[in-house]
């Protein structure tokens, strides 16, 4: 066609009118293709015609933020209800068992359980235990009737404290299983002891590590300190001094790591070393306090390890430091504003120091000093003693590096007494963690968790002055679960709802990409949950969002922002409103952003269950995998069903149990009976095409703003151009969570009746990145009462090779072609991608150009623009 005309008979036209003249009808004829194939003028005319039961609602952000907001707070006050449970029983149980010091008592341990010995034997502690896979629980193998109990390498499995707690806790088991059966949504529940023991429910195997240990102790991890303790300032002193070489300095550093593990994201530290004069490890820290995020403690650790023993060792100086520096912040009401602490590490006290505490410290004693005498020498442990006694601290030594984890722990409980003794128990909240091993399946990769946790105290009246810590009780909470109480569905196109806490650190995030992949491994990002949120928003300049947030507020505001896409490959202008508000009794606030323009708007469409339900049988129509149309995760029946399969019983009536989303599920039958024309379109366009031989398009697919996905073939399946698309192996390409699928968020913002085109890298390691096919999409918009709203979108695929055949009747490049011999043909996508290049039109007997002469096609719409370049100056016909 185009060959056809564009011969030498029109070469002595001025080269731009023949380069436009090509241009226009390749656009031309493009668009009648993409049209065609796509189906895109019939759909449009079937939303025309039903126009008459569609309505299109002005959404009000701040209603829909305060809705979220209120259904998520249910759901995490349920948690909390569970968890309150919990410590009712255990704490009832320690007050009714009297410690044993003879007791022998076998339990499920979880290491050893269903392990034999080599004559078939179960072996101690190692009972026959049932597990089965359960997909509630990531398809691990548990066992929802009873808990089992974990115990680090380095605490003895039969010890009398252990025997003990194991013994007193075994009263959690039914609240574990009534938990559960009141909350189906409840995940892993536990409780950590401070003797060392983790009772876990649902009961489950833990395998050690390659080395055969076992490294997990309950009482490192984040919601365990941080609900033992109050927050805290702490400054560590480290002595540097000469004496403290070798293994004693290895122990020292080891035990400044285990200090700064034991802090959150809740406390403020810093570390002076010391020897004949002091220094702040890291200089750019010098008189301040920082906050102990992943960030920092990591890179104190980094510079820990750097440090170098010289000199003499005067602490005086180093305490003198510490005390001005927490004096200046609890003055300046800064830091954690409670607890304040002072970690001495050193191998004797030599000077007078006696006079630093008459000055800083006494006899208020706003600072606890807690001493860690290094190595085996004695002869200062009066002294080190004394320090810590006379400043309501604690005193250990640590003689081995194994010694580090359990005496650095014993500051936790001297911290937490207070806590206990005036029976301030406050439910807490973490910051967003990856879930670990053994509570993820290899086949999944870590999910983002927050874990709700409180403390668990003795009620015995002997012991009630002492202020004991029994440990703490906790279940987690997947953050994606959480997040399906804002679904997708209703914030748009480019709409999203993100969550931080009220350290300004994000928790879910579209933007939020907490992991990587490190060839085959899919590893965590170091500081993946210390993202604040001006790095994920980062046009709130003034950080007006940020700090409204962090305050718990109610509001909004308006931004103009730039929306990468594709990687970062293009960029979207948008303005978004933003609006937020808390979510009571925790220390998360929820944001809600809705994109101006089509985003404020939402369709909604009417129809009756047995049309809808008729024409979501299609065996080519799909719904989003992610989204939640009903619940099917607290029923193990449910849980085997797919969101399209539970939603047909919900509507047959087949299944008066099932709870869907009623709104969503009227929104997804009206979308599949007002797109069912297409599919028979596709059909017979399908039809024809294989009597003509012909190779035209790939694949034509549709997807609405309720999820519903339809598609059509045109070629063999082993044909297909691109067989990742529309798979969750291209994330990108389908709906999600998270986002609407990159074609449809791109076809919304172009002008009505106009296609985006796309090209498709190849699959193939030896091509890596050379495309090889194109995609052209558009969205349907519907207009009532001058509101627009969009209501679908439609794709379509072909090989580059089929966009350019020289084929009667499709699209493809002039056989001659008047330019000169060093010419280059283009067509570029919208994005100003290389879709293909050839050379040569002097074999045509057209004349040579006296210069070199470079054009391209971009493809946005019906029509086309020409570029082109000549001797490097750019130009515009």
């Amino acid at each position: 066609m185009i060959g056809a005309f564009l011969n030498c008979a029109v070469c002595n036209l001025p080269i731009g009118t023949r380069v436009k003249l090509w241009a226009d009808t390749f656009g031309g004829d493009l668009y009648s293709t993409v049209t065609k194939y796509s189906g895109s003028l019939l759909l449009q005319k079937e939303y025309k015609d039903v126009e008459p039961r569609l309505g299109i609602e002005e959404v009000d952000g701040l209603a829909l933020v305060r809705k979220f907001s209120e259904d998520m707070e249910t759901m995490l006050r349920r948690k909390v209800e569970a968890i309150q449970n919990l410590v009712e029983a255990a704490e009832e149980a320690d007050l009714n068992h009297e410690f044993n010091e003879s007791l022998v008592f076998d339990y499920y341990n979880s290491i050893l359980i269903n392990e034999k010995d080599k004559n078939g034997n179960y072996v101690e502690m190692g009972a026959a235990f049932v597990l089965e896979a359960n997909a509630h629980f990531s398809n691990l193998r548990v066992n929802t009737t009873r808990s089992t109990v974990q115990l680090p390498t380095n605490v003895y499995n039969k010890g009398p404290d252990i025997l003990n707690g194991v013994y007193m806790s075994e009263a959690l088991n039914p609240v574990f299983v009534e938990n559960f059966q009141r909350d189906p949504t409840l995940t892993w529940q536990y409780f950590g002891s401070s003797a060392g023991f983790f009772r876990i429910f649902p009961g489950i195997k833990w395998t050690p590590d390659e080395n055969g240990v076992i490294a997990f102790d309950c009482r490192n991890r984040g919601w365990y300190i941080q609900a033992a303790t109050s927050p805290k300032d702490v400054v560590i002193l480290v002595d540097m001094s000469g004496s403290m070489k070798g293994l004693q300095m290895a122990i020292a550093k080891h035990t400044i790591s285990t200090i700064l593990d034991t802090l959150g994201e809740n406390d403020f530290v810093n570390i002076i070393a010391y020897n004949d004069y002091i220094h702040y490890i890291e200089p750019c820290f010098k008189g301040i306090l920082v906050q102990a995020n992943r960030d920092n403690r990591e890179h104190f650790k980094q510079l820990v390890d750097e440090l170098m023993v010289k000199g003499t060792g005067v602490v005086s100086r180093a305490l003198t430091e510490a005390f001005r520096v927490l004096k200046q912040f609890r003055e300046a009401k800064q830091g954690s504003l409670c607890n304040q602490a002072i970690m001495l590490i050193s191998d004797g006290a030599v000077d007078d120091y006696e006079p630093v505490f008459e000055k800083y410290n006494w006899p208020d004693r706003k600072v606890r000093v807690f001493t860690y005498l290094i190595g085996r020498e004695v002869t200062f442990a009066d002294r080190m003693r004394w320090i810590a006694c006379s400043n309501k601290g604690y005193y250990t030594q640590i003689s081995t590096l194994a010694d580090a984890q359990e005496n650095v722990m014993e500051y936790l409980h001297v911290l937490s007494r207070p806590m206990v003794i005036n029976r301030d128990r406050d439910v807490t909240w973490t910051e967003a963690y990856m879930g670990s091993k053994p509570f993820t399946s290899s086949a999944q990769s870590p999910a983002l968790l927050t874990t709700v946790a409180m403390p668990v105290f003795s009620k015995k009246n002997e012991t009630r002055s002492h202020g004991i810590l029994l440990g703490v009780v906790g279940s987690d909470v997947t953050l994606r679960e959480l997040m399906k109480l804002a679904p997708r569905y209703k914030l748009g196109v480019h709409g999203y709802a993100f969550l931080n806490s009220n350290n300004g650190y994000i928790l879910s995030h579209p933007d939020l990409r907490p992991l990587y992949r490190e060839g085959k491994k899919v590893r965590p990002r170091p500081n993946y949950n210390s993202v604040d949120l001006s790095e994920v928003e980062w046009e709130d300049h003034a950080e007006t969002l940020r700090t409204a947030m962090i305050n718990g507020e109610t509001g909004s505001v308006s931004m103009d922002v730039k929306v990468p896409l594709d990687t970062g490959k293009r960029v979207l202008s948008l303005t978004h409103d933003y609006f937020f508000t808390d979510i009571s009794d925790t220390p998360f606030s929820l944001g809600v952003v809705l994109s101006q323009g089509h985003g404020e708007y939402i369709l909604l469409g009417n129809t009756s269950v047995e049309e809808g339900l008729h024409d979501l049988l299609h065996p080519d129509l799909r719904l989003a995998s992610d989204w939640s149309y009903c619940v099917t995760d607290t029923d193990a029946d449910h849980r085997k069903l797919s969101q399209l399969e539970a939603m047909v019983h919900f509507l047959s009536g087949e299944d008066v149990d099932l709870e869907c989303d009623k709104e969503l599920v009227q929104e997804v039958l009206f979308d599949a009976a007002v797109t069912a024309p297409l599919e028979a379109y596709w059909t017979a366009l399908a039809l024809n095409l294989s009597e003509e031989s012909e190779h035209v398009v790939d694949m034509a697919f549709l997807g609405t703003r309720a999820g519903l996905l339809r598609s059509s073939l045109f070629v063999g399946s082993e044909k297909v151009s691109d067989r990742k698309f529309l798979t969750p192996e291209d994330e990108a390409s389908i709906f999600t969570m998270d986002r609407f699928p990159l074609w449809y968020r791109r076809a919304a913002e172009q002008p009505a009746g106009s296609f985006v085109f796309s090209l498709r890298p190849a699959e193939e390691p030896g091509s890596p990145g050379k495309p090889v096919a194109v995609t052209a999409s558009t969205a349907i918009a519907v207009t009532m009462d001058k509101k627009t709203a969009i209501a679908a979108a439609l794709q379509y695929m072909m090989l580059i090779s089929q966009l350019l055949s020289p084929k009667e009747g499709h699209m493809h490049k002039p056989s001659v072609i008047c330019l000169s011999l060093e010419s280059v043909w283009k067509a570029q996508d919208s994005n100003s991608a290389l879709l293909h290049g050839v050379t040569g039109a002097e074999q045509a007997g057209c004349p040579v150009l006296p210069q070199t002469l470079a054009f391209s096609v971009v493809l946005t719409s019906s029509w086309a623009t020409t570029e082109t370049t000549q001797s490097q100056k750019p130009g515009r016909l």
